[in-house]
């Protein structure tokens, strides 16, 4: 080897460095397998610490979870509660101001040649509605008197629990099918009858489509009794064994929902599918308390007997919707917030059928929402009350005035509780805009802004002195050649769909991929089809 340089170690005192560090390596390598043993790792698990502010949007994330997840019952019973509210205005309406306005305009009718013909229609279309819900209801009511109760309840005990199972899920299935459908077919009937004569006729008339709505809602009142009758048996059941199966029914509901995507479009459906499910709910334990309470001479004894699986089937109703509603929520990412938005649409619905150039009445608007047709039910409880109670004697017929002026005022009371209430809440949402300034749709051949500017300048909408909108001062009566309105959002920014004035793309897939986007949420009502299960 060559010798080492001035000031440079020597080869063999770098062998000897060598070594001396191979050797210490090897010893401390000795005295770490040594270190290993069990009681300094218990040591180590025991005194082991860890920073969660390390991650700390993490765990903030997981708090707000807990905490939405504590707030659903509180929000959701919010909103069912102001929607069952919603449904009890809609259905007491069939009973107290239906009549009278039917009356109304019968008389009208029949006094308008006094009066001379200054008006184009004989009737206002509002007044040929309440003509056809009346008979409509009238002739179903005679109708199902041909429908024997008593037959149908002993024809229904003598099945199997599982048969009675089986059906009952039938007849939930059924009940959402029919009701999509006849909502169209009553909605039909009332364009027909009240649409423009002028127009080109593109109908098959107004008494095929009469008919078609006679026969819907009988054969939905016949399906509502059926749904009671199996409730009746169940409560009826010895074991309460039926009752029990009902009841867990609804726990399976959890299955089917929890684990699908869901949006806010999605999550508004399901809302207001659960509020018209309560309310129903609740008339057909009425409708079984009824009977019940016939049978055994309206002994209120035997009332305390149903009490409690009467209680039973509301309390599993609402501890399913909390549960399932909380995991929805909850796997979605949704905030507790958005049921005051959807109580906001729900009341701004109601605000707007006040308006004088409302487009709809307010029982249409809430079975176009929510589902619910009060049609059909209301003929099964007038059905059910009157074979019920029997009333004999002029005392009998003083009550059952007394009684129709008490729900009267309970419909009157509800009805200012609501819009007070409503007013509130749109308000709070900041949706006034919309009630006065409403954007039309857009027609082939015409941009949507252009519409939009036509209809203000045509509408000469006035302010008062504080610079704020009439609602009072806006037209009753719009151009027959006028598009249809559509009330969409302008401010929320939640659920919006593409605007009018987008570029022009191709009519290919990717068009329609950008058109089924979200959409407005006072555009959704309970049949709109959105929503995917998570893959």
């Amino acid at each position: 080897p060559p010798a080492a340089g001035p000031g440079q170690p020597s080869p063999q005192q770098r062998t000897e460095t060598l070594g001396f560090y191979e050797s210490d390596r090897g010893r401390k390598k000795k005295r770490s397998l040594s270190d290993l043993s069990l009681l300094r790792f218990i040591s180590a698990e025991l005194t082991r610490g860890y920073f969660l502010e390390h991650n700390e949007a993490k765990y903030t994330e997981r708090r707000e979870r807990v905490y939405t997840c504590m707030r659903i019952p509180k929000e959701l019973e919010k909103l069912m509660f102001f929607g069952i509210f919603l449904c009890l205005d809609a259905f007491l309406y069939v009973f107290t101001l239906l009549p009278l306005r039917v009356f109304l305009a019968m008389f009208r009718f029949i006094t308008l040649p006094c009066y001379g013909l200054r008006d184009r229609r004989l009737l206002q279309p509002a007044q040929v509605c309440d003509i056809l819900k009346g008979v409509i209801l009238v002739i179903c009511y005679f109708m199902m008197h041909y429908v024997d109760y008593s037959m149908m309840y002993h024809l229904i005990r003598g099945q199997s629990v599982i048969k009675l199972y089986i059906i009952y899920n039938m007849l939930e299935v059924a009940d959402r099918l029919i009701s999509s459908f006849g909502q169209d077919i009553l909605d039909a009937l009332y364009w027909t009858a009240t649409e423009p004569k002028e127009r080109k006729r593109a109908h098959i008339g107004v008494i095929p489509h009469f008919f078609m709505a006679v026969l819907y809602v009988f054969l939905h009142a016949i399906l509502i009794m059926v749904q009671a009758t199996t409730l009746n048996v169940a409560f009826n059941s010895h074991n309460k064994s039926l009752l029990t199966i009902m009841m867990s029914n609804n726990f399976v509901e959890i299955k089917g929902s929890v684990f699908k995507k869901f949006e806010k479009n999605n999550l508004f459906q399901m809302s207001n599918s659960d509020i018209k499910e309560r309310f129903t709910n609740y008339v057909l334990l009425l409708i079984v308390c009824l009977r019940n309470m016939e049978q055994f001479s309206w002994n209120p004894d035997h009332l305390w007997v149903l009490f409690p699986d009467v209680c039973m089937v509301v309390a599993s109703e609402i501890a399913v919707d909390i549960v399932k509603h909380a995991f929805i929520t909850k796997f979605n990412d949704i905030t507790a917030d958005v049921y005051s938005e959807y109580r906001a649409s729900l009341a701004f619905d109601l605000v707007s059928s006040r308006q004088k150039n409302a487009y709809t009445d307010y029982s249409d608007s809430v079975s176009r929402r929510m589902g619910f047709i009060p049609l059909p039910l209301a003929v099964l409880l007038i059905r059910v009350v009157t074979s019920s109670i029997k009333v004999q004697g002029v005392l009998a017929y003083v009550c059952v005035v007394l009684f129709y002026c008490g729900l009267i005022s309970l419909k009157v009371l509800n009805s200012i509780v609501l819009l007070g209430k409503s007013c509130q809440y749109v308000k709070e949402a900041k949706m006034e805009e919309k009630l006065f300034n409403p954007v039309m749709t857009a027609t082939p051949g015409r941009p949507a802004g252009k519409q939009q500017s036509a209809f203000k300048s045509t509408q000469g909408i006035s302010t008062d002195e504080n610079g704020s909108t009439s609602v009072t001062n806006q037209p009753v009566h719009q151009k027959e050649n006028m598009p249809s309105l559509l009330v969409t959002s302008n401010s929320d920014q939640f659920l919006t769909t593409p605007d009018g004035e987008e570029k022009d793309i191709s009519q290919d897939s990717s068009e329609l991929k950008h058109r089924s986007a979200k959409k407005d949420l006072l555009e959704i009502d309970r049949f709109t089809i959105c929503g995917n299960r998570i893959d």
